[in-house]
């Protein structure tokens, strides 16, 4: 019997120990400063956001839902317009539709990167039809050039969901964010960039559209107290981006650990058996954990994944999670109900028939641990217990 090891699915205090003498001294002089929203460290973090993403401007603002809200406000999306958006993914990317009135129109998955399908939108789309988001899910990105071909042949425009892949490479070199429209991004504590609390990023290449986006956050107030347009409170507090600053130097860093994190599970899977490089779309006696895998390549070249998560798909996966539970291993389920089943959401739905792989994915998924500071050890004990577990 092997020895029990505490792998927890993420510690941020590890981080923060390492960069805490970096970052206690930027916390007082906001403290002390009390310049506490927008500001010097909010430009700053603008400005090196723009150039990390290969972008002319970024927009700082609350969160990222509020980018995603503020992206489609801009747009002018709202009561009869239709958003076309990948069926499986946090509620945000749908809740921020609804919210507008617009009609969330959900698409059915692709089974190996769990992003929106692009092979089924155009049959989505129509006269309403005033936006395409698709999501970077776990840190990788979705199979554009595909995407934005459907979109530019019917002049609709596309925002990326970037919450989960900031630094993410499309195989051509493109990073997420500079493909479509806008790119909107979560600066939440478990992003693989993640502030002290909420914070979200808006990056676009069209100057008219960030300057909208400046006043958009800030009620549409353009003199002050003068409102052309119905904007939000959508500000990015000093003291988010002040942490953001000194962390953001490290990010490449902290993407090479997590990809050799990933690169360690999927060896081990293959070594043990459980798992082999081909047949992703099912399962069988030899193949019981269905591996995450960088796909859309061109030429040798692959998508640059970022695993924000790592999630392979296993058919016994709450039984699983127990048993890694009683292992005082970490896990966590995303996500277990598919925007089609979400209540919220029936006046959007059908039967569900649509959705096959968005259903296999919300009752298979599962996210192991796959923080940078993770060691090799941990990675081997936890898929030793997965072992244990099938035997």
């Amino acid at each position: 019997m092997m020895n029990k090891m505490n792998v927890p699915l993420l510690d941020l205090k590890l981080q923060y120990q390492s960069l805490k003498s970096e970052i206690e001294p930027v916390l007082m002089r906001v403290a002390e400063s009390q310049a506490l929203i927008l500001g010097e460290e909010v430009v700053k973090l603008e400005k090196s956001i723009a150039e990390y993403c290969d972008c002319k401007y970024a927009i700082g603002v609350s969160s990222g839902t509020d980018a995603l809200l503020a992206a489609l406000m801009a747009l002018e999306i709202g009561a009869g317009d239709e958003v076309i958006l990948p069926d499986y993914s946090f509620f945000a990317t749908a809740g921020v539709v609804a919210r507008l009135n617009a009609k969330p129109v959900f698409v059915d998955s692709e089974p190996e990167s769990f992003n929106i399908n692009p092979s089924l939108i155009e049959k989505y789309i129509n006269k309403n039809t005033k936006a395409i988001i698709p999501v970077h899910l776990y840190g990788q990105v979705a199979a554009m050039n595909e995407i934005l071909e459907i979109a530019n042949n019917h002049g609709i425009p596309v925002i990326e969901d970037c919450a989960q892949s900031i630094g993410a490479q499309y195989f051509d070199g493109r990073k997420c964010g500079s493909i479509g429209l806008m790119g909107c991004f979560s600066f939440y504590p478990t992003k693989n960039l993640g502030g002290f609390g909420d914070g979200g990023i808006i990056t676009t290449n069209d100057e008219k559209l960030a300057t909208k986006l400046r006043q958009m956050r800030n009620h549409g107030m353009e003199p002050k107290y003068y409102h052309s347009f119905i904007g939000g409170n959508f500000r990015l507090d000093a003291i988010q981006a002040a942490v953001l600053n000194i962390k953001l130097p490290h990010l490449e860093d902290w993407h090479e650990a997590r990809r050799r994190n990933g690169e360690l599970y999927t060896k081990l899977f293959i070594e043990k058996g459980l798992s082999s490089e081909a047949g992703f779309q099912s399962f069988d006696d030899e193949n019981k954990v269905l591996i995450p895998k960088a796909i859309y390549q061109e030429s040798g070249v692959k998508n640059y994944h970022i695993y924000n998560q790592y999630c392979p798909r296993i058919q016994k996966r709450d039984e699983l999670r127990q048993f890694l539970s009683e292992n005082n291993i970490g896990s966590e389920i995303y996500y277990p109900v598919p925007f089609h089943n979400q209540p919220c959401f029936a006046k959007f739905s059908g039967d569900g028939s649509e959705f096959p792989v968005s259903n296999a994915l919300s009752s298979q998924m599962i996210a192991l641990p796959i923080f940078p500071e993770l060691t090799a050890d941990q990675i081997s004990y936890v898929v030793d217990v997965i072992s244990e577990f099938f035997k």
